[in-house]
């Protein structure tokens, strides 16, 4: 982590997050290491669909058609942080923590996470096999950030 942060203050990279599943474990993380003033620009917990719909402005039909957790969701997301937060790299993530929520097509442990860098955006489908919530929740943090810096 502290060589994550060391990398983006080198590179004079800003960094945003919005979370859902992970309810700003991110943020924190990234928050919890000296230096990240440098860095760190903003950290949204879009929670409920309504967060996602008022504040990263998700069309409410993508979440109707797609749901949440979802390619879409996840892109528009990302999409609409960037816009909000100016930051070079943006970050979405949306998933099922669990343990209930999950269905067949949508188990728990699915979490897509969206990185945005320039123009170009990476949206990566996870699938954590633990059923653990807190498990799935520092695994997907995990990721988060591994993508990141391998995108930086």
């Amino acid at each position: 982590m502290n060589l994550l942060i060391k990398k983006l203050v080198k590179k004079k990279l800003k960094i945003s997050f919005a979370e859902s599943c992970t309810g700003g474990m991110v943020s924190s993380a990234i928050t919890s290491i000296s230096g990240a003033s440098k860095v760190f620009n903003i950290g949204l917990i879009t929670y409920s669909n309504q967060a996602k719909i008022k504040f990263l402005k998700v069309n409410k039909n993508i979440i109707e058609k797609y749901g949440a957790v979802s390619h879409e969701c996840c892109f528009a997301m990302v999409k609409n942080l960037s816009k909000i937060s100016k930051a070079n790299i943006n970050v979405s993530i949306t998933g099922i923590a669990g343990p209930k929520g999950g269905t067949k097509q949508k188990p728990v442990g699915l979490v897509f996470i969206g990185i945005k860098k320039g123009n170009k955006i990476v949206i990566k489908k996870n699938l954590f096999k633990s059923k653990n919530r807190n498990a799935i929740q520092k695994a997907t943090v995990k990721k988060a950030l591994q993508l990141v810096n391998s995108i930086i």
